[in-house]
This record gives structure tokens, C-alpha cells and sequence, in this order.
């Protein structure tokens, strides 16, 4: 098990010291994947009652990611330290109406197959739906209710507390990794094709990975141009805690998860 201080190396905590979190700390990539064949995996699973779309696939996929491949990407900062979470929780945003956005998180999704997800994603969305929400977005309905300019005030003492202090909220069950590992988003869905998220100042997220349209594209399948559909992934990383290494690691994982969708039909080889 990696600990505290293998992740505290020489950069992170130059990099801590310099940026601030995360207005100048950015980081922006974005890869094009061929998902022709997965998009056929998809349609078939959906046959077979498995309903699952590429947000499943790519929730999944970045979650195993950070277990396997990149470890050291599961953490945040507090108090001027890189800390490792103990869990692996997705933070997925979902439509719960035509306008408005929510999201639900998926605890120790590393965990989980396939069906356990789409189960899992089913109900979270009814209840998110219905008004029961997550902690964070409790939270975020209750200071969208209080008056400006106090509304400033209370968003600046629980970031300082949370975030720079590293110091819990009880009453508010906020603590500075309510967030989750990461945040995926699938902004295909609202028909942008491609798109770089903020990180979001208050949330203490690694990174955010954006999922944009999939379009039909001219693409070279050895030596040969043939039409493929084709889906834009854009990331925004904190610098304090990825550099492009990371970053790299990261979509080669998902491109090889895309060619090998089965992998997450079964239970990893660490629940085993």
C-alpha cells in the first residue's frame, strides 16, 4: 500500500507551494478514440438487458485506471500535503431534468462490473431525481438559498476550512474530499462535441475527464481510411497532483479499455 510520503515527492510539494488551488494550476488534454467496435458492444449488451451507454464504460474504465495503472492520482491536498483517499468514488454528472444537472457518486466503484454499476447508476439517478440527493449537492442547494453577498462569505469559509485547513464539517457532512476521485462528465449528451472543464474550486478533485460527441470521421484502421465513429475525451487536471505523465497513463488505459470492453464484465483481480 503506498503511503503519505511515497506521494509527497520533490514536485508535488514545490507544486503546492506555488499554485494556488486550482486558478492557475491547470492542466488541459484531450485525446479522439474509435469507438466504432465498442458502440457495437454496447448495442449488443443493451440486447441482452445489460443497459449501459459509454459514460458506464468510461466511469468504470477511469476507475480501475486510478487503482491499477495510476495509484498516485487517487488523493488530494490538505494542509500543504499530497493525501491518498482511502476509497475510489466516481462523481458522475447526470440530467435529471431538460435544464438542470445533479450529479451521483459511485462508491469504490473500482469495485464494480458492468451490471453492478448500471444498477448502482439506475438508482442513484431515480433518487436524485426525486429530490434525494448526495451530501454535496445537499450542500450546494443550501448555499444557492442563501442571499448574496453572504453567500460569498460562507462559500469562502467552507472552502478555507475544507480545503486549505483540511478541517471536516460535521453539520454539513462536508469534508475536504467530499468530491470523490474524479469527476466524469458526458456533455455529448447536450450536444457539444468537445469541451474543457473548470476545476470546480471547492470540490478537491485530481481531475475532471469530459466525454464529448461521438461523430462518424474519416480514420486510418491500418494503412486504410475508412468512416468510424469517433468520440473527443477532454481532461482538466491540477497541476499539484498530475503532470502530463499521469495524464498519458490515463487515456492509454481507456484506449485499451475501449478495444477490451469484457474486461469489465467480471469482478478485478483485487476484489478476488
Amino acid at each position: 500500500m503506498m503511503s503519505n510520503d511515497n506521494l509527497n515527492t520533490s514536485w508535488r510539494k514545490i507544486a503546492i507551494s506555488i499554485y494556488k488551488k486550482p486558478v492557475d494550476s491547470k492542466i488541459f488534454g484531450s485525446v479522439e478514440v474509435d469507438v466504432t467496435d465498442l458502440e457495437l458492444y454496447i448495442s449488443q449488451k443493451r440486447k441482452e438487458g445489460l443497459k449501459i451507454t459509454l459514460t458506464h464504460i468510461f466511469t468504470l474504465a477511469v476507475a480501475r485506471a486510478l487503482k491499477q495503472e495510476i495509484p498516485e492520482l487517487n488523493a488530494y491536498v490538505r494542509r500543504g500535503s499530497i493525501v491518498k483517499r482511502k476509497s475510489i468514488d466516481a462523481m458522475v454528472s447526470v440530467l435529471i431534468g431538460e435544464s438542470q444537472m445533479s450529479s451521483i457518486k459511485i462508491h469504490n466503484a473500482d469495485t464494480l462490473t458492468l451490471s453492478e454499476l448500471s444498477a448502482i447508476m439506475v438508482d442513484e439517478i431515480k433518487r436524485s431525481r426525486n429530490g434525494t440527493q448526495n451530501n454535496t449537492m445537499r450542500l450546494r442547494d443550501s448555499v444557492t438559498a442563501i442571499p448574496w453577498p453572504f453567500r460569498t462569505w460562507i462559500t469562502f469559509i467552507i472552502r478555507k476550512l475544507t480545503i486549505d485547513w483540511g478541517m471536516p464539517i460535521p453539520f454539513l457532512n462536508f469534508k475536504a474530499d467530499s468530491f470523490g476521485s474524479y469527476v466524469i462528465s458526458n456533455i455529448g449528451s447536450i450536444g457539444l462535441d468537445m469541451g474543457y472543464p473548470a476545476l470546480f474550486p471547492i470540490s478537491n478533485v485530481p481531475f475532471v475527464l469530459i466525454m464529448g460527441g461521438v461523430n462518424k470521421k474519416p480514420y486510418v484502421v491500418n494503412d486504410v481510411i475508412l468512416p468510424r465513429r469517433i468520440i473527443s475525451l477532454g481532461a482538466a487536471l491540477d497541476h499539484r497532483v498530475v503532470d502530463a505523465m499521469h495524464g498519458g497513463k490515463l487515456f492509454r488505459y481507456l484506449k485499451y479499455i475501449v478495444k477490451n470492453p469484457t474486461i469489465l464484465e467480471s469482478k478485478p483481480n483485487w476484489c478476488i
